[in-house]
C-alpha cells in the first residue's frame, strides 16, 4: 500500500476491520466486508464457477451460498503491502480447474483493484466442491 493507505489499528490481536485511505480532502474507510462483497460478485460471474461456498466443510460437503451472501465465501486479509483474498468456490464438472482458478484470480484482482484503487497482493482459490449437472435425458 502507498504511504497514505493503511489498515485500521488492530484490536487486541484481531485483524483490522477497515482500510483507511487518507486524501487531500478527507479520509476514505472501506470495511473488509465490502472488499469481500466485491470479490464475491466478481468470482460468481466467472466461467466454470457454479457458486460460492461457505468457508468450512460440514461432513465433507460444501454449502452453496445464495447471491446475497457471497461475502461469506471470501476471506480478506489486510497486509502492509496490500490485500490478500481467499475465495471458496464450487466449480462445474468437466472444466479445467487450473484455468478456472487462474481466470478467477485475475478477475477478482482486477475488480478489487479497479473499484478500490488498492493493490491485491495475493488471491487464493479454494475449490470446495465439484458440481455435476443432471443430464436432461428421457
Amino acid at each position: 500500500m502507498d504511504s497514505k493507505t493503511k489498515a485500521n489499528p488492530s484490536r487486541a490481536g484481531k485483524p483490522p476491520r477497515t482500510l483507511i485511505q487518507a486524501r487531500d480532502l478527507g479520509r476514505i474507510e472501506v470495511s473488509r466486508h465490502v472488499v469481500a462483497t466485491i470479490a464475491g460478485h466478481a468470482a460468481a460471474g466467472c466461467y466454470g464457477v457454479v457458486a460460492m461456498a461457505a468457508r468450512g466443510l460440514r461432513d465433507g460437503l460444501a454449502e452453496r451460498l445464495h447471491r446475497d451472501k457471497l461475502h461469506r465465501g471470501v476471506e480478506v486479509e489486510v497486509r502492509e503491502d496490500g490485500i490478500a483474498v481467499s475465495l471458496f468456490v464450487i466449480v462445474e464438472y468437466g472444466t479445467r480447474v487450473s484455468e478456472v482458478a487462474n481466470n478467477l484470480s485475475n478477475a477478482v484482482r482486477y475488480s478489487v483493484e479497479r473499484t478500490l484503487g488498492l493493490p491485491v497482493v495475493e488471491v487464493n482459490v479454494n475449490v470446495q466442491g465439484i458440481h455435476v449437472s443432471g443430464s436432461g435425458g428421457s
